[in-house]
């Protein structure tokens, strides 16, 4: 792989593939190219494919979870080792600011293969023994097998970091997978391949296919029968027609889709370190985050306090060159992107929005002109009912309404067709713990945002997802259960 020229990578060998076709990937800071992609055909989807099953049959499912472990441990070193060059691609794909890639994208890229090679050594299994009428007895334990040729799609907002959360545990467990990484990405997957060979991981093991989804590489994937189960990550839409396509064949899914993520802010909270918090959870990453919050109920008596200051956080990000430490807020992924997101900012002011802040594109100097920059917004005065409030924007913004009491903010929470992450902000722990109770998310922080302990489940509940990924609930997934029955 060249900085110019990405490939797909396939049985250990990277290859141009028989469409004879690129697609340019363009830096979101200034429109720059950053490298032409060969898209795959149905042909390399099936040499992927193909070539998973050889590796699942030949040398990588006859190992030990012990030297399994310690070949992605190599992985993990590989990546820490090439850390800047990882770091750079991360950039390039998706403009974030160093001061972000360098300590969670890359960092997490790594970390997701050392924390499953070592828990699949450890996690354990049923055993019980049984009475027969003989008197003899019997013992059933059950056996822990590799699901088979996994499937990984993966999105454009963390590239690296949402691929190996899948790869790490799917290899982790004896699987081998077919990876097809955003469009808008391709570099960092594709890096990886070299790494994997470095590490001395079999080829075939670990495919890349680059490409889009209908009637392209994502499709091919997803209908190919040699496919065992799909793990995917992106929008709720784009789930359902996957897994219409899982239909055949009966084959397992895994989905983490869409959020319209509220936070719940009570008066006695501690306002800095809320505020803080909240100024990440609506605007970190460019608001491109899938557990980014875009509903923010506060209670009545600091609800003008909590706009002003809101207002203050999002007026004091540095948009520009994302090496530089002084930057802290990158742009979106794409010009197509900000023209959807451009369009919630219409549709929330001819709904009625009041606009305490942003609402359109920032003049950027010289080249970045070019790139996909966007203001951070904020709203208020929005019905429930408005576009802004129910639908996912996936972009730096939020809408703020006020609340009066503690049933009256859960059923607002509540009150959407996604379920995937909530905060909720006070210093009545008590509180905290009983409104956690009633939220329907499958992720609830209590006086925090993305603290993640990556053994704990991680999924949303509704239209959020199906299944939970972290520690031994990725392993759920990503392995099946025999029971074997032994008569004494």
């Amino acid at each position: 792989m060249t900085n110019q020229i990405v490939q797909n990578f396939i049985d250990g060998r990277f290859t141009e593939g028989s469409l004879g076709r690129t697609f340019e990937d363009r830096a979101p800071v200034d429109g720059s190219l950053v490298a032409l992609v060969h898209e795959a055909g149905s042909d390399e989807v099936d040499a992927a494919v193909t070539a998973a099953r050889r590796a699942l049959a030949g040398p990588w499912g006859a190992l030990a979870a012990e030297d399994r472990a310690k070949l992605l441990h190599k992985v993990a070193d590989g990546i820490d080792a090439r850390f800047d060059e990882f770091l750079a691609a991360e950039i390039a794909d998706t403009g974030k600011p160093r001061s972000i890639a360098a300590h969670i994208d890359i960092p997490r890229g790594a970390a997701n293969f050392r924390v499953f090679a070592d828990l699949v050594k450890n996690i354990a299994t049923e055993s019980f023994g049984m009475a027969t009428p003989d008197g003899a007895g019997a013992v059933n334990y059950a056996h822990r097998i590799p699901k088979g040729v996994i499937a990984v799609i993966c999105p454009w907002n963390l590239p690296l970091l949402l691929m190996t959360w899948k790869v790490g545990p799917a290899l982790a467990a004896g699987n081998t997978v077919v990876v097809k990484p955003s469009e808008e990405t391709p570099v960092t997957a594709t890096l990886l391949g070299e790494v994997m060979n470095d590490a001395g991981i079999p080829p075939g093991v670990y495919n890349v296919v680059h490409g889009f989804g209908p009637n392209s590489a994502g499709e091919h994937l997803t209908r190919n029968t040699g496919i065992d189960a799909i793990t995917f990550t992106g929008e709720t839409v784009t789930g359902a027609e996957i897994m219409k396509q899982a239909a055949v064949g009966l084959r397992d899914v895994s989905f983490e889709c869409g959020g319209k993520n509220p936070a719940l802010i009570f008066a006695d909270c501690d306002f800095d370190e809320m505020i803080e918090g909240m100024a990440r959870a609506v605007f970190a990453n460019c608001g491109q985050v899938c557990l980014n919050t875009e509903r923010v109920y506060v209670e009545r008596s600091i609800f003008d306090r909590f706009v002003d200051a809101l207002k203050d956080k999002a007026e004091g990000f540095q948009r520009g060159d994302p090496m530089d430490p002084a930057t802290t807020m990158g742009p979106l992924i794409s010009q197509e992107h900000r023209d959807k997101v451009l369009s919630y900012y219409g549709k929330a002011v001819d709904a009625g929005a009041e606009v305490i802040t942003g609402g359109g594109v920032p003049d950027m100097p010289g080249g970045y002109a070019e790139g996909s920059w966007i203001e951070p917004t904020i709203w208020t005065g929005l019905d429930e009912s408005a576009a802004a409030v129910r639908e996912e924007i996936f972009g730096p913004c939020c809408h703020v309404r006020p609340f009066d009491d503690e049933d009256e903010a859960i059923a607002l929470a509540n009150d959407s067709p996604y379920g995937l992450a909530t905060s909720i902000w006070t210093s009545d722990l008590s509180r905290g713990n009983r409104v956690a109770q009633r939220v329907e998310a499958g992720i609830t922080w209590v006086n925090c945002w993305f603290l993640r302990d990556l053994r704990t489940p991680f999924g949303g509940s509704k239209q959020s997802g199906i299944g939970r990924e972290g520690g031994v609930h990725s392993l759920e997934f990503y392995t099946e259960l025999r029971n074997i029955c032994v008569k004494l």
